[in-house]
Protein backbone atom coordinates (compact mmCIF):
# COMPACT_ATOMS: atom_id res chain seq x y z
CA UNK A 1 0.00 0.00 0.00
CA UNK A 2 1.15 3.50 -0.88
CA UNK A 3 -0.41 6.23 1.24
CA UNK A 4 0.84 9.09 -0.93
CA UNK A 5 2.25 12.40 0.32
CA UNK A 6 -0.99 13.69 1.92
CA UNK A 7 -3.25 11.50 4.03
CA UNK A 8 -6.13 13.41 5.57
CA UNK A 9 -7.16 12.50 9.11
CA UNK A 10 -10.85 13.01 8.40
CA UNK A 11 -13.37 14.61 10.74
CA UNK A 12 -16.61 12.78 11.52
CA UNK A 13 -19.60 14.93 10.53
CA UNK A 14 -22.50 14.99 12.98
CA UNK A 15 -26.19 15.85 12.77
CA UNK A 16 -27.82 18.33 15.13
CA UNK A 17 -28.88 15.42 17.35
CA UNK A 18 -25.28 14.17 17.58
CA UNK A 19 -25.64 11.19 15.24
CA UNK A 20 -23.28 10.75 12.29
CA UNK A 21 -24.25 12.71 9.19
CA UNK A 22 -23.63 10.39 6.26
CA UNK A 23 -24.88 12.82 3.62
CA UNK A 24 -22.24 15.37 4.59
CA UNK A 25 -19.65 12.60 4.96
CA UNK A 26 -20.06 11.78 1.28
CA UNK A 27 -19.68 15.45 0.35
CA UNK A 28 -16.58 15.69 2.53
CA UNK A 29 -15.00 12.63 0.91
CA UNK A 30 -15.49 14.09 -2.57
CA UNK A 31 -14.13 17.46 -1.46
CA UNK A 32 -10.99 15.89 -0.02
CA UNK A 33 -10.34 13.68 -3.02
CA UNK A 34 -10.61 16.72 -5.31
CA UNK A 35 -8.27 18.93 -3.25
CA UNK A 36 -5.03 17.01 -2.93
CA UNK A 37 -5.78 14.16 -0.53
CA UNK A 38 -4.00 10.92 -1.48
CA UNK A 39 -5.55 8.72 1.24
CA UNK A 40 -8.07 8.96 4.06
CA UNK A 41 -7.68 8.09 7.73
CA UNK A 42 -11.00 7.56 9.49
CA UNK A 43 -11.88 7.11 13.16
CA UNK A 44 -8.71 8.75 14.38
CA UNK A 45 -8.36 11.56 16.90
CA UNK A 46 -9.57 14.11 14.35
CA UNK A 47 -12.59 11.88 13.79
CA UNK A 48 -13.39 12.07 17.53
CA UNK A 49 -12.86 8.33 17.87
CA UNK A 50 -12.95 8.35 21.69
CA UNK A 51 -16.61 9.36 21.52
CA UNK A 52 -17.67 6.86 18.83
CA UNK A 53 -19.19 3.55 19.82
CA UNK A 54 -17.92 0.32 18.27
CA UNK A 55 -21.11 0.11 16.20
CA UNK A 56 -20.65 3.68 14.94
CA UNK A 57 -17.01 3.08 14.04
CA UNK A 58 -17.81 -0.03 12.03
CA UNK A 59 -20.72 1.60 10.18
CA UNK A 60 -18.64 4.70 9.43
CA UNK A 61 -15.62 2.70 8.24
CA UNK A 62 -17.86 0.61 5.98
CA UNK A 63 -19.56 3.69 4.56
CA UNK A 64 -16.30 5.49 3.75
CA UNK A 65 -14.69 2.40 2.23
CA UNK A 66 -17.70 1.84 -0.01
CA UNK A 67 -17.97 5.48 -1.12
CA UNK A 68 -14.24 5.76 -1.84
CA UNK A 69 -14.43 2.47 -3.77
CA UNK A 70 -10.64 1.99 -3.97
CA UNK A 71 -9.99 5.39 -5.57
CA UNK A 72 -7.52 6.06 -2.75
CA UNK A 73 -6.46 3.99 0.27
CA UNK A 74 -8.76 4.12 3.29
CA UNK A 75 -7.02 3.61 6.62
CA UNK A 76 -8.99 2.84 9.78
CA UNK A 77 -7.91 4.03 13.20
CA UNK A 78 -8.27 0.87 15.23
CA UNK A 79 -5.87 1.40 18.12
CA UNK A 80 -6.76 1.78 21.78
CA UNK A 81 -5.16 1.13 25.15
CA UNK A 82 -6.50 -2.43 25.11
CA UNK A 83 -4.61 -4.83 22.89
CA UNK A 84 -7.58 -7.21 22.71
CA UNK A 85 -9.97 -4.41 21.73
CA UNK A 86 -7.49 -3.16 19.11
CA UNK A 87 -7.24 -6.63 17.60
CA UNK A 88 -11.01 -7.02 17.55
CA UNK A 89 -11.61 -3.72 15.78
CA UNK A 90 -8.71 -4.33 13.38
CA UNK A 91 -10.10 -7.70 12.31
CA UNK A 92 -13.57 -6.20 11.79
CA UNK A 93 -12.18 -3.22 9.85
CA UNK A 94 -10.21 -5.56 7.61
CA UNK A 95 -13.41 -7.44 6.81
CA UNK A 96 -15.05 -4.15 5.79
CA UNK A 97 -12.51 -3.57 3.02
CA UNK A 98 -10.11 -0.95 4.36
CA UNK A 99 -6.59 -0.81 2.97
CA UNK A 100 -4.62 -0.25 6.17
CA UNK A 101 -4.75 0.34 9.90
CA UNK A 102 -3.48 3.16 12.10
CA UNK A 103 -2.65 2.00 15.62
CA UNK A 104 -2.04 4.65 18.25
CA UNK A 105 0.33 3.97 21.13
CA UNK A 106 -1.68 2.82 24.17
CA UNK A 107 -2.70 5.75 26.35
CA UNK A 108 -3.33 6.05 30.06
CA UNK A 109 -2.02 2.62 31.12
CA UNK A 110 1.51 3.68 30.03
CA UNK A 111 3.19 0.41 28.99
CA UNK A 112 6.97 0.27 28.88
CA UNK A 113 8.85 -0.25 25.62
CA UNK A 114 8.68 -4.03 25.96
CA UNK A 115 4.91 -3.75 26.33
CA UNK A 116 4.69 -1.55 23.25
CA UNK A 117 6.51 -4.13 21.16
CA UNK A 118 4.25 -6.90 22.45
CA UNK A 119 1.15 -4.79 21.74
CA UNK A 120 2.03 -4.13 18.10
CA UNK A 121 3.28 -7.67 17.52
CA UNK A 122 0.01 -9.10 18.81
CA UNK A 123 -2.05 -6.89 16.47
CA UNK A 124 0.20 -7.55 13.47
CA UNK A 125 -0.18 -11.29 14.01
CA UNK A 126 -3.96 -11.03 13.58
CA UNK A 127 -4.21 -9.00 10.36
CA UNK A 128 -2.66 -8.97 6.92
CA UNK A 129 -3.21 -5.22 6.49
CA UNK A 130 -0.35 -2.69 6.48
CA UNK A 131 -0.02 -0.89 9.81
CA UNK A 132 0.82 2.71 10.64
CA UNK A 133 2.30 3.14 14.10
CA UNK A 134 0.99 6.39 15.57
CA UNK A 135 3.38 7.96 18.05
CA UNK A 136 1.80 10.90 19.89
CA UNK A 137 3.35 11.47 23.33
CA UNK A 138 1.24 14.56 24.04
CA UNK A 139 -1.91 12.42 24.15
CA UNK A 140 -0.64 8.98 25.16
CA UNK A 141 2.06 10.14 27.65
CA UNK A 142 4.53 7.60 26.22
CA UNK A 143 7.10 7.95 23.45
CA UNK A 144 8.13 5.20 21.07
CA UNK A 145 11.89 4.96 21.52
CA UNK A 146 14.33 4.39 18.69
CA UNK A 147 15.16 0.77 19.53
CA UNK A 148 11.46 -0.05 19.81
CA UNK A 149 10.71 1.34 16.35
CA UNK A 150 13.71 -0.43 14.85
CA UNK A 151 12.47 -3.72 16.28
CA UNK A 152 8.91 -3.17 15.04
CA UNK A 153 10.11 -2.14 11.58
CA UNK A 154 11.27 -5.72 11.08
CA UNK A 155 7.65 -6.91 11.16
CA UNK A 156 6.60 -7.10 7.48
CA UNK A 157 3.16 -5.53 7.94
CA UNK A 158 4.43 -2.52 9.92
CA UNK A 159 5.22 -0.15 7.08
CA UNK A 160 4.68 3.38 8.34
CA UNK A 161 5.19 5.73 11.28
CA UNK A 162 3.02 8.75 11.97
CA UNK A 163 5.17 10.76 14.33
CA UNK A 164 3.51 13.55 16.28
CA UNK A 165 6.32 13.94 18.80
CA UNK A 166 7.47 17.15 17.16
CA UNK A 167 11.04 15.89 17.51
CA UNK A 168 12.79 16.08 14.15
CA UNK A 169 16.01 14.71 15.62
CA UNK A 170 14.14 11.59 16.70
CA UNK A 171 12.54 11.22 13.27
CA UNK A 172 15.93 11.54 11.61
CA UNK A 173 17.40 8.78 13.75
CA UNK A 174 14.41 6.54 13.06
CA UNK A 175 14.81 6.92 9.29
CA UNK A 176 18.56 6.31 9.52
CA UNK A 177 18.21 3.18 11.66
CA UNK A 178 15.21 1.55 9.98
CA UNK A 179 16.92 1.76 6.56
CA UNK A 180 13.78 2.29 4.51
CA UNK A 181 11.65 -0.29 6.32
CA UNK A 182 9.55 2.46 7.89
CA UNK A 183 8.14 5.40 5.94
CA UNK A 184 7.88 8.38 8.27
CA UNK A 185 4.92 10.76 8.11
CA UNK A 186 4.55 13.95 10.10
CA UNK A 187 1.67 14.05 12.54
CA UNK A 188 2.08 17.84 12.72
CA UNK A 189 1.09 19.92 9.70
CA UNK A 190 3.62 22.60 10.57
CA UNK A 191 6.50 20.12 10.26
CA UNK A 192 5.55 18.79 6.82
CA UNK A 193 8.23 20.67 4.88
CA UNK A 194 10.98 20.25 7.51
CA UNK A 195 10.30 16.50 7.58
CA UNK A 196 10.51 16.26 3.78
CA UNK A 197 13.88 17.99 3.99
CA UNK A 198 15.30 15.25 6.23
CA UNK A 199 13.91 12.37 4.21
CA UNK A 200 10.32 11.96 5.38
CA UNK A 201 7.54 10.78 3.09
CA UNK A 202 4.59 13.07 3.82
CA UNK A 203 1.98 14.16 6.33
CA UNK A 204 -1.14 12.76 7.94
CA UNK A 205 -2.89 16.06 7.92
CA UNK A 206 -5.70 18.06 9.46
CA UNK A 207 -5.04 21.25 7.50
CA UNK A 208 -5.63 19.42 4.21
CA UNK A 209 -9.35 19.65 4.97
CA UNK A 210 -9.20 23.29 3.91
CA UNK A 211 -5.83 23.91 2.19
CA UNK A 212 -5.05 20.54 0.63
CA UNK A 213 -4.24 21.97 -2.79
CA UNK A 214 -1.77 24.45 -1.34
CA UNK A 215 -0.09 21.76 0.74
CA UNK A 216 0.20 19.62 -2.38
CA UNK A 217 1.77 22.54 -4.27
CA UNK A 218 4.29 23.03 -1.46
CA UNK A 219 5.29 19.37 -1.44
CA UNK A 220 5.53 19.18 -5.23
CA UNK A 221 7.66 22.34 -5.30
CA UNK A 222 10.05 20.79 -2.82
CA UNK A 223 10.23 17.47 -4.68
CA UNK A 224 10.89 19.34 -7.95
CA UNK A 225 13.80 21.20 -6.39
CA UNK A 226 12.04 24.57 -6.12
CA UNK A 227 12.87 25.00 -2.45
CA UNK A 228 12.33 28.75 -2.45
CA UNK A 229 8.73 28.33 -3.59
CA UNK A 230 8.16 25.49 -1.13
CA UNK A 231 9.43 27.69 1.68
CA UNK A 232 7.20 30.57 0.58
CA UNK A 233 4.10 28.37 0.70
CA UNK A 234 5.13 26.91 4.06
CA UNK A 235 5.55 30.41 5.48
CA UNK A 236 2.12 31.50 4.25
CA UNK A 237 0.49 28.33 5.62
CA UNK A 238 2.06 28.44 9.07
CA UNK A 239 -0.17 31.07 10.78
CA UNK A 240 -3.27 29.25 9.56
CA UNK A 241 -1.97 25.86 10.70
CA UNK A 242 -1.17 27.31 14.12
CA UNK A 243 -4.69 28.71 14.31
CA UNK A 244 -6.16 25.28 13.51
CA UNK A 245 -4.49 23.89 16.62
CA UNK A 246 -5.09 26.78 19.00
CA UNK A 247 -7.89 24.71 20.57
CA UNK A 248 -8.05 20.92 20.94
CA UNK A 249 -8.35 19.19 17.58
CA UNK A 250 -10.80 18.94 15.79
CA UNK A 251 -12.60 21.94 17.29
CA UNK A 252 -11.15 24.53 14.93
CA UNK A 253 -11.04 22.51 11.71
CA UNK A 254 -14.74 21.68 12.05
CA UNK A 255 -15.47 25.41 12.19
CA UNK A 256 -12.97 26.10 9.40
CA UNK A 257 -14.78 23.72 7.06
CA UNK A 258 -17.84 25.96 7.32
CA UNK A 259 -15.72 28.72 5.73
CA UNK A 260 -15.56 26.68 2.53
CA UNK A 261 -19.22 25.67 2.58
CA UNK A 262 -18.99 22.31 4.32
CA UNK A 263 -21.13 22.23 7.46
CA UNK A 264 -19.86 19.16 9.32
CA UNK A 265 -21.83 19.82 12.47
CA UNK A 266 -20.94 20.11 16.10
CA UNK A 267 -18.61 18.23 18.41
CA UNK A 268 -19.28 15.58 21.00
CA UNK A 269 -18.59 16.31 24.62
CA UNK A 270 -16.16 16.73 26.26
CA UNK A 271 -15.12 18.88 23.28
CA UNK A 272 -17.01 22.16 23.05
CA UNK A 273 -17.74 24.70 20.33
CA UNK A 274 -15.62 27.79 19.77
CA UNK A 275 -16.97 31.02 21.24
CA UNK A 276 -17.97 33.84 18.91
CA UNK A 277 -14.80 35.70 19.83
CA UNK A 278 -12.66 32.65 19.04
CA UNK A 279 -14.40 32.29 15.69
CA UNK A 280 -13.74 35.94 14.91
CA UNK A 281 -10.05 35.49 15.77
CA UNK A 282 -9.86 32.56 13.36
CA UNK A 283 -11.73 34.52 10.67
CA UNK A 284 -9.03 37.21 10.75
CA UNK A 285 -6.28 34.67 10.16
CA UNK A 286 -8.32 32.91 7.47
CA UNK A 287 -8.90 36.17 5.63
CA UNK A 288 -5.22 37.08 5.91
CA UNK A 289 -4.32 33.71 4.42
CA UNK A 290 -6.71 34.15 1.51
CA UNK A 291 -5.21 37.58 0.81
CA UNK A 292 -1.73 36.07 0.46
CA UNK A 293 -2.79 33.67 -2.28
Amino acid sequence: MKIGPIATAMVTPFQIDGSINYTVTELLIEHLLSTGTDSLVVCGTTGESPTLTMEEKLKFIKFVAEKVNKRVPVIAGTGSNSTAASIDLSIKAEALGVDGLMIVTPYYNKPNQRGLIAHYEAIANETILPIIIYNIPSRSVINMELDTLVALSEIPSIKFLKDASGNLDQMTRVMAKTKGNLEVYSGDDSLTLPLLAIGGTGVISVASHIVGNDMKKMMEAFQNGNHTEAARIHQSLLPLIQALFKHPNPIVVKYALSKIGLEVGSLRLPLTEMTEREKQEFDVIWDEYLNTQ
